[in-house]
């Protein structure tokens, strides 16, 4: 690809070379060659740009390199150029329509001709697949069961009775959509009395979940996903949560029966999430955290429980100097004492 082609690809600029110039692939910075490009987004890594052999480079507004020998495409967002370029560099393949002789479809499902059905894939009673959906091997779907157009469910993907996947989903690996939720009345007898989970999830649209995540059915109404939503590998959705649209849920975040996540709300690796608690729009959960009380739109937050991310960060410089402020009290109370 041109590299005034690449330009147009990622909505940059071409501030230096050539635009002629042949660009094969989109490389880090320590293992990129003459004819590829990287990018460069944290100042972190800047002395690498020295080494790099690189042919071209991604580069914010401001960012300044000191190399007049690499051709610069200028972005709004160098890491989101950066994504644009891997994306026309390997565009997805193109789907070709079969349905795998072990694949195992009920009469009654509806599948579009144009999908493509996998090896020993099954479709249960009244279950629908969309066009140009894909469904790779050993995906199961029960009764009832709806994937949109587009969608891709890989190996040992589950989605339940009455569950709905919407257009253009990716969902990995062994996930399973719509198990029952943890949900138990404790009896007179102090017995564990099971709480049928008659309710179901749904995925709405660009939603992508990772690998080996459960996303529990609601006792009664919708567990909801919605649309443009990320969630990572091994989290746990409970029982009638509501994830709202393009929120972030990083890998081993467990969220309790009736969290209600906002618009956009990160969560960081390993964040918990207390039952029927409301997470407002575009707030943060720095990774290992955990809180049991509403979190304010916009709020960062950080530790257990959970507070103002900037006085953790206070309180865990003094939690360090804990030690030496001890032994000095220590010390304070033998002079104030005469013991000195």
């Amino acid at each position: 690809m041109k590299l005034a082609e690449l330009a147009e690809a990622t909505a940059t600029q071409i501030e230096c070379g050539d635009p002629e110039m042949e660009i094969h692939a989109c490389v880090g910075l320590e293992d990129a060659g003459p004819s590829d490009i990287s990018f460069l987004t944290n100042p972190k890594y800047t002395s690498l740009v020295s080494a790099t052999k690189a042919g071209a480079i991604f580069l914010g507004k401001g960012t300044v390199i000191g190399r007049d020998d690499l051709a610069i495409l200028r972005a709004e967002d160098a890491h989101v150029a950066y994504a644009l370029a891997l994306r026309a560099f390997n565009p997805e393949p193109e789907i070709e329509p079969f349905v795998h002789p072990t694949a195992v479809i009920d009469p009654t499902a509806k599948v579009a001709g144009d999908a493509a059905i996998f090896a020993n894939v099954v479709i249960g009673p009244g279950a629908v697949v969309g066009s140009r959906a894909r469904l790779m091997p050993n995906v199961v779907l029960y009764a009832n069961a709806a994937v949109g157009d587009g969608s891709v469910l890989h190996s040992g993907v589950s989605v339940r009775e009455d569950c709905e996947i919407g257009r253009n989903c990716i969902i990995h690996n062994n996930s399973t959509i719509g198990s029952d939720g943890f949900g138990y009345a404790r009896t007179p007898g102090k017995k564990w009395l099971k709480v049928p989970q008659a309710g179901r999830v749904v995925v709405e649209d660009d939603v992508e979940i990772g690998a080996n995540t459960a996303i529990d059915r609601a006792s009664i109404g919708d567990t909801r996903i919605a649309r443009g939503a990320k969630i990572d590998n091994l989290v746990q959705i409970g029982h009638s949560c509501t994830v709202d649209e393009d929120a972030l849920i990083c890998a081993q975040t467990g969220l309790a029966g009736s969290s209600d996540i906002g618009k956009r709300v990160i969560l960081a690796g390993q964040v918990g999430i207390a039952g029927h608690l409301k997470v407002g729009d575009d707030a943060v959960i720095t990774a290992k955290s955990a809180t049991s009380h509403d979190v304010e739109p916009g709020k960062t937050i950080s530790g257990i429980p959970a507070f103002d991310n900037r006085e953790w960060l206070r309180s865990t410089a003094a939690y360090r100097k804990l030690g030496e402020i001890a032994a000095r009290l220590r010390k304070l109370e033998r002079k104030v004492l005469g013991e000195e």
